[in-house]
């Protein structure tokens, strides 16, 4: 059974495919292929694989928008339950390489969960 979260990371990666193609040109075939065959999630594992980052992680590099990369959204805690540590560090690792500010990202974004998210009982609001 696919959890909520599974559900949420592979409409994102749509979404964000659609956002990329609209705003950089950028048409991310391949990614949409492997998405379509393993999934969101699955798709993301895969990237993880390997010391080297995707031709596509490149492409996002070279416009400046490392916030669009797989590796950037499974770091976010709403979807982190999907990934392995190992599948963590490997994303944090190439977008600290890339010189991508992951702590400020993760700051921002936390600001405004998506609405799927339960609410931490332990936050102040």
């Amino acid at each position: 059974m696919t959890s909520e979260a599974e559900r949420q990371f592979h409409h994102a990666m749509a979404l964000g495919v659609e956002r990329l193609k609209r705003e950089i040109g950028y048409n991310a075939t391949r990614f949409m292929e492997m998405v379509g065959e393993l999934g969101g999630a699955g798709a993301a594992r895969q990237l993880l694989r390997g010391r080297n980052a995707s031709d596509g992680f490149t492409t996002l590099w070279e416009h400046e928008r490392l916030d669009m990369s797989v590796e950037a959204f499974v770091l976010l805690p709403w979807y982190r339950e999907l990934f392995t540590e190992e599948q963590l560090e490997a994303a944090g690792r190439r977008l600290r390489e890339h010189r991508f500010d992951v702590e400020r990202f993760l700051r921002a974004s936390t600001q405004s969960p998506p609405a799927w998210v339960a609410p931490d009982p332990t936050r102040a609001g």
